[in-house]
């Protein structure tokens, strides 16, 4: 009877720790919206450089191919150094000095630095890294080919949109730039990694290899995509940041196999390892996954600032459209709880997650093979809203575990970083936003993007105002057949490789005029 008394107490003591801990709603205090389209439209014009760009396209559309057929795989060291010295090699060929290729534990990074004697400096960002290849692809992953679509023209590659594509378009800017003007109207200090696709877990060392230099900038660009297959221009004051982890059950110590998997007739006997881990990945979140049981997961969640609300508020207006694109994007009916409007968009902008991105234990391949495997893993991945950190969240989880008797499953950190955040009243916001007009797209501006990048080195180590900005369309990052539109079709309001270029050539120019350089 004892034991049967013991028994019960500890399932109901289990049962009253998984108690679901909903995610806090997010409350507005204002329905005030933001209006980019007040801000006064840039209106230089650079004439020689836009006609030397269009003078120059098949080149510069030559560059992009040239960079997409260079593999970089990160994940699997493959053309990450080759790639890393053609970007150094192209900097220098520019113009920049100090070039270097910065060695870390990791990929290396590549620095450069044009003096362009100017009073105001732009630190720009680049990934030179990209995903593996999947099944799938119309054409050769690293091909380089350029692919008639609905959209028009367009370079279809791994990279082409995530990062390649842009970058390349935006040293091609500066290259005609250089070769009418003979100098740029801003300092600029490149600062590139080899694994953003990793997690960027070495990147705070090529940070802090050159921290007093990239400190002193005025701001940090990330040249990128910004326009929706529609034409609308959106861009994020900020990023969520990340933390991935295993969670990994082995037979010992309670009694499963430990040298190998066994024969499943055993099973009888012995205890199962994936069962074990099914079990503890079950106490993690609410049957449907979507609220997290990990007592804290939740407290550390600022809530929206004012301007954080006026820019949702002003995201939420005609979103119908955008959610059925999103829908239909994404293959999915519904989004969780039927969500809509401001409701959905704060949903994914200041939730938090927990996320199970793969499961593997056993024999998963052709035929049958009846074993009871030793060994099985979960990789998970947590987004992290301001003030979480990566490092408070792992915590929680690894008490969690161990309070519910997993104290067995091992937990092992895979990379993270904190988010980031950009003020809506920084310079370089408005000017962003003044060369988007310019160009007859007042932009849509997020808080920040629901997903991640290691911005928090720019907006937390250097203080620095960053931003992830461009004209231009691609999508497929991270799947087959990803693209970028190089020559959109008749009508579209989707920006060329020209007008991507010229829109850089702005920016460069209208951070300088900023500060009456």
């Amino acid at each position: 009877m004892r034991a049967f008394l013991r028994a019960l107490a500890g399932a109901i003591c289990l049962q009253l720790s998984l108690t679901a801990l909903a995610a806090p709603p997010v409350v507005f205090t204002t329905d005030e919206a933001f209006d980019a389209a007040s801000v006064s439209a840039y209106t230089g014009a650079h004439d020689a450089i836009y006609a030397h760009i269009d003078a120059n396209l098949p080149a510069h559309l030559s560059e992009l191919q040239r960079w997409v057929r260079q593999p970089s795989v990160s994940a699997q060291n493959r053309g990450i150094q080759e790639m890393a010295a053609l970007l150094a090699s192209d900097l220098e060929a520019l113009g920049f000095r100090d070039v270097a290729l910065v060695p870390t534990a990791g990929h290396p990074g590549v620095f450069g630095f044009y003096d362009a004697g100017a009073a105001r400096t732009l630190v720009v960002y680049m990934m030179y890294d990209v995903q593996p290849e999947e099944t799938g692809w119309q054409v050769g992953a690293f091909d380089g080919a350029l692919v008639d679509t609905d959209l028009g023209r367009v370079l279809m590659a791994r990279g082409a949109t995530n990062q390649k594509g842009p970058e390349r378009a935006f040293l091609n800017a500066v290259a005609s730039t250089i070769a009418v003007t003979g100098k740029l109207p801003v300092n600029l200090l490149v600062v590139a990694e080899g694994e953003e696709e990793l997690g960027s877990p070495h990147f705070p060392e090529i940070i802090n290899a050159y921290r007093d230099r990239l400190k002193a900038a005025d701001g940090v660009m990330f040249p990128f995509n910004s326009q929706s297959p529609t034409g609308e221009v959106g861009f994020n004051l900020g990023v969520k940041g990340a933390v991935l982890f295993e969670l990994e059950a082995h037979g010992a110590p309670r009694g499963g196999p430990q040298r190998a998997e066994i024969h499943s007739s055993l099973k009888a006997i012995v205890d199962a390892p994936a069962w074990r881990l099914v079990q503890a990945l079950a106490t993690l979140t609410t049957p449907d996954g979507n609220d997290v049981r990990v007592p804290g997961f939740y407290d550390d969640i600022r809530p929206p600032t004012f301007d954080e609300q006026r820019l949702v508020n002003a995201m939420a207006k005609d979103s119908a459209a955008r959610e059925a694109g999103m829908r239909q994007s994404l293959a999915v009916d519904r989004f969780i709880d039927d969500l809509t409007g401001r409701d959905l968009i704060a949903r994914q902008l200041f939730g938090t997650t927990l996320n199970i991105n793969g499961l593997w234990s056993g024999y998963t391949g052709v035929g049958m093979k009846t074993i009871l495997p030793h060994v099985a893993t979960a990789r998970l991945d947590v987004r992290l809203v301001p003030n979480q950190t990566p490092g408070g969240q792992l915590e929680r989880i690894r008490a969690h575990l161990d309070a519910n008797g997993f104290d067995d499953i091992e937990l092992r950190k895979l990379s993270g970083y904190p988010p980031a955040q950009t003020p809506l009243d920084a310079p370089l916001v408005s000017t962003a936003i003044s060369v988007f007009n310019k160009w007859g797209h007042v932009p849509n501006v997020a808080p920040r993007l629901a997903g991640s990048a290691p911005y928090y080195v720019f907006t937390d180590w250097l203080k620095l105002p960053n931003l992830a900005v461009g004209l231009g369309h691609g999508s497929g990052a991270h799947a087959p057949n990803e693209y970028m539109v190089i020559e959109p079709k008749e009508g579209s309001s989707i920006a060329g490789l020209a007008d991507v270029e010229k829109f850089y050539v702005d920016m460069l120019y209208a951070m300088a005029e900023a500060s009456g350089d």
